[in-house]
């Protein structure tokens, strides 16, 4: 009995679809390394500068471009016997509310409410069917994230009367 790694297609071609996202994610690399050549750097960075990390990241979605286009050259990343599947248009509807509510409260709720009301409808479109702690859940990770940026690192992104009772 084989399973699904252990098959190799005959003739394998060459998947379009796999291919184009490869090409997009190598194009985007191509663009983050050519924006990172504009950051100016100052003569007092000697060894890690400002331009370290975008460099990493470029480097990074070459290596994952490249290997998107190696797997598209094989054939695609989906077994042959697999079928289509549906579309769950429920569930992408809660997500692209979830980014539409976050866009539309960030401004007069704040970030932390504004994030815990994403990751409610976003957790909601993955399936989850406990909002309350859902809503626990994502009050603690926005918290968290914006006192990271606003203690830590001294930027502003969005304070809110969540916030603002807070000490933010």
């Amino acid at each position: 009995m084989t399973d699904a790694h252990s098959r190799q297609r005959p003739h394998a071609r060459l998947a379009p679809a796999e291919a184009l996202i490869g090409l997009g994610l190598l194009l985007f690399s191509g663009l983050t390394l050519w924006q990172t050549l504009s950051i100016p750097v100052s003569p007092m960075y000697t060894q890690v500068g400002p331009r370290v990390f975008p460099y990493i990241t470029s480097a990074g979605l070459a290596v994952f471009a490249i290997l998107l286009l190696v797997q598209a050259a094989r054939g695609g990343w989906q077994p042959v016997d697999e079928k289509e599947v549906e579309l769950d248009w429920k569930a992408v509807a809660f997500v692209a509310a979830g980014l539409v509510a976050n866009v539309a409260l960030i401004g007069p709720l704040g970030f932390s409410a504004a994030s815990t009301a994403m990751f409610v409808l976003v957790a909601h479109g993955f399936g989850s069917r406990r909002p309350l702690r859902d809503a626990a859940i994502g009050l603690v990770l926005a918290l968290a994230a914006y006192f990271g940026f606003a203690k830590a690192l001294g930027v502003n992104i969005g304070a809110g009367l969540i916030e603002n009772l807070l000490g933010g």
